[in-house]
């Protein structure tokens, strides 16, 4: 029991970023039908930023606390990222918006690589050592270990959707992007700019990067140029598998990866002795989102992308 406990606690720590990453892909899908493959780079440009940011303080301001540097390098990295994703849409994806889908799904490739070189030219191709500013001590819950940097992750993560609900729920800006997601033709005549809402889209996608690279950086202790290829490739089978478009899939599918992640690989390695497990993690989760979308192709909770015909 103690074994089950344990994966599920990992597995909500794992699936809560998977969900802030997929909310990213969802909401720019939602909207403007693209799927910006170089989502996971803004997340690896989020860690590498922070990083540089805790190592300039930690030199230049030695005694200052651990919490009041992570809060600064969060607002850097966040800085970057809404700066970098804004200038990619409006460079790389709004010429493009007009043109057939292919089009622009090719340059966000092109994109990703071209920033995953970037980074490798600017950081080096090397793993960095990420400070760990919050703390590993462990606390026991019924057997099971949870330490204060998973508790710190769990907690940002639901701060994150929580603000975000709102948002998107109950403000003007929220109000604006459905209506551009519904149509944007008909939202502009309504007064709504949807260059503007799209923009903003980006931006708030970035954040949620940027805020999900330092918790993945904090939580595994190592940053480098290619660390967002496999979180953004699990996180967009998150968006697909919840259904995407659907924010609120995005959270569920996230969630239900990293556990099936966890749990699959705890007892995998259990079973078979450490012979399968951790390594072999993503053959299962592939697995499920085959099944999955097998039954339901359109996701555990249903697309939600207007039909514009």
């Amino acid at each position: 029991m103690e074994i089950l406990l344990q994966q599920i606690i990992n597995g909500l720590v794992l699936g809560s970023m998977y969900a802030l990453i997929a909310l990213g892909y969802t909401m720019v899908y939602g909207i403007i039908q693209l799927i910006n493959f170089a989502h996971g780079e803004v997340l690896m440009l989020g860690a590498l930023t922070s990083w540089t940011i805790i190592g300039m303080m930690t030199k230049a301001m030695p005694g200052t606390p651990g919490w009041l540097i992570l809060i600064f390098a969060f607002l850097i990295a966040a800085t970057v990222c809404s700066v970098l994703n804004f200038t990619i849409e409006k460079v790389a994806y709004r010429p493009l918006r007009n043109s057939p889908r292919l089009a622009p799904l090719i340059t966000a490739i092109g994109m990703s690589i071209l920033l995953q070189t970037l980074a490798m030219i600017i950081f080096e191709p090397t793993y960095k050592s990420y400070p760990n500013l919050i703390g590993n001590e462990p606390i026991n819950v019924a057997g099971a270990v949870i330490t204060l940097t998973q508790i710190f992750i769990l907690g940002i993560t639901a701060m994150c959707l929580a603000v975000l609900y709102y948002v998107v729920n109950k403000t003007n800006l929220g109000r604006a992007m459905r209506a551009t997601a519904e149509n944007p033709r008909v939202a502009a005549l309504m007064g709504v700019k949807p260059d503007m809402v799209i923009s903003a889209t980006f931006i708030i996608g970035a954040i949620l990067a940027a805020i999900a690279g330092v918790m993945w950086a904090t939580n595994y202790g190592t940053v480098h140029h290619a660390m967002g290829f496999l979180p953004g490739l699990k996180a967009f089978t998150a968006a697909v598998l919840g259904g995407i478009g659907n924010l609120a899939g995005a959270v569920v599918g996230g969630i239900f990866l990293g556990l099936v992640e966890s749990i699959g690989a705890g007892y995998l390695g259990a079973l078979t002795g450490g012979v399968l497990g951790s390594h072999y993690v993503d053959i299962l989760a592939f697995t499920v989102l085959i099944i999955v979308l097998t039954l339901r192709p359109s996701g555990l909770l249903g697309e939600r992308v207007a039909d514009r015909a």
